[in-house]
């Protein structure tokens, strides 16, 4: 515990120096995002590429622009990808989303503004984000197949699956999101 004190203090000490000489207040500016790794755009781009295309192919069996957005927020949220949180709310957005299910989506289950067709997409998002602990149990597919003609389970399992590889590079990366 002395370690962590220790350590602080000089940086607690710039800061106070800081407003004793009359600098400008930072306390309430945005702290810049941290720099980016890698780019895998640039350097990998092939992959990339077909990264992004595999994403479009999946989307390209829903019919619903809302659905996709909330199931690419939700996996994002779990993954805590900030550049796909903010790039996949503006879409939601964009296609009419209300923002008051936004605000609420990490708490969906706790919430009436979600149909059932959306729970269902929803729980199977989160079972297969968080494949390691839940294996994605019968339960949570059955519900997903019984809101979803095969070829639209098929490809909501793609975009899942999509969102997650692209959290992982976005994360592991640190892309961020443009200033605003």
């Amino acid at each position: 515990m002395t370690d962590r004190v220790t350590t602080a203090e000089p940086a607690v000490e710039a800061v106070r120096a800081a407003g004793a000489t009359g600098a400008a207040d930072t306390a309430d500016a945005p702290v810049p995002a941290p720099a980016q790794r890698i780019s895998l755009r640039h350097l990998a781009p092939e992959f990339y590429r077909h990264l992004l295309a595999a994403s479009r192919a999946a989307t390209e069996g829903l019919a619903d622009p809302v659905l996709t957005e909330l199931v690419n927020l939700r996996a994002s949220q779990l993954n805590g990808c900030a550049f796909c949180l903010d790039l996949h709310a503006a879409d939601a957005r964009a296609n009419g989303e209300a923002e008051h299910r936004l605000h609420t989506l990490a708490a969906w289950r706790e919430t009436p503004f979600f149909t059932a067709r959306e729970r269902a997409a929803l729980a199977l998002t989160e079972s297969v984000t968080l494949v390691a602990g839940t294996h994605v149990p019968d339960g949570v597919y059955e519900e997903a197949a019984a809101h979803f003609a095969e070829v639209e389970l098929a490809h909501l399992l793609a975009l899942i699956t999509s969102i997650n590889a692209l959290n992982r590079v976005g994360v592991a990366s640190r892309m961020t999101p443009a200033p605003k």
